[in-house]
């Protein structure tokens, strides 16, 4: 007999329902049990749309219903998602990894708990390659990451510095430094840079510049990591999710893969 490990959801957004209508489908060994949302009414509309008996709870409370807490919400409740899953002693599987960079707190209270942290790969590819590369030693990550224009709005770092996207008719770069200092700024954009940052030499030494280029249709990353074992270039091309296009289509399937490794008898990649 199959053990099936309950799911809980925060929240319902474009990524999470799309997490959250695959589950339902069937997935051998998961069970989704409970999601949260902040437009609770909005959110029992979507719940009935997928049948089933699921639980619309508040976000401090779904690691009371779940063995497997997904975090796909905004960065500014990733604390309230993330402290009672770790607490709990549950896995917890982060789409904010750049909120994780501050909140690192919490992979201490994770070891005495015996909770986990699975960071899932989202939008960005070599997350294995990195890490093996980090095994020996790693001279430089540098990440280069382009979006259309409407994909980086609402970023604080553009509101705080004045920039407006609005105008923009040729590609331009809108920041330059690490990706933790990328990952602060542009929360909703870049948690990629910080993925990169956790499996290599830190977010604070992983540079990362972030362009604005309205002659594309996709989020564009470009990746060189040199080391003494290997030198890797990687390009990912995501298709933006047409519900949000601040994160690519790839991010709910990538959170999927990262949940059917924790139940399948097989695992590819460390």
């Amino acid at each position: 007999m199959t053990t099936v490990q309950t799911v809980a959801i925060g929240s319902i957004g474009a990524v999470g329902m799309a997490l959250a209508r695959r589950l339902c489908a069937g997935i051998d060994g998961l069970e989704l049990v409970a999601v949260s949302a902040r437009d609770t009414a909005s959110a029992r509309r979507r719940l009935a749309s997928l049948g089933g008996r699921i639980r619309l709870v508040a976000a401090s409370e779904l690691a009371n219903h779940a063995e497997i807490v997904v975090e796909c919400a905004p960065a500014s409740l990733f604390r309230e998602i993330a402290e009672p899953a770790v607490s709990a002693g549950r896995t917890l599987v982060p789409i904010s990894v750049g909120a994780l960079l501050d909140n690192m707190d919490l992979v201490d209270q994770a070891a005495t708990s015996g909770a986990r942290i699975q960071v899932p790969s989202g939008a960005i590819l070599g997350l294995d390659a990195i890490k093996a590369a980090a095994e020996g030693h790693i001279q430089r990550v540098r990440m280069i990451t382009r979006k259309p224009p409407g994909g980086l709005l609402g970023a604080p770092y553009l509101e705080q510095q004045g920039i407006d996207l609005g105008c923009v008719d040729s590609p331009r770069c809108v920041f330059k430094g690490t990706a933790a200092q990328g990952a602060r700024g542009f929360p909703a954009n870049v948690n990629v840079a910080a993925a990169v940052g956790l499996a290599g030499i830190g977010a604070e030494r992983t540079e990362l510049e972030i362009w604005a280029d309205p002659d594309i249709d996709r989020n564009i990353h470009n990746l060189l990591v040199e080391s003494d074992s290997a030198v890797l270039e990687l390009r990912i091309e995501n298709i933006p999710s047409p519900e949000n296009p601040r994160s690519g289509r790839i991010v709910a399937l990538s959170i999927l893969a990262t949940l059917k490794g924790l139940v399948s008898p097989l695992r590819v990649g460390t």
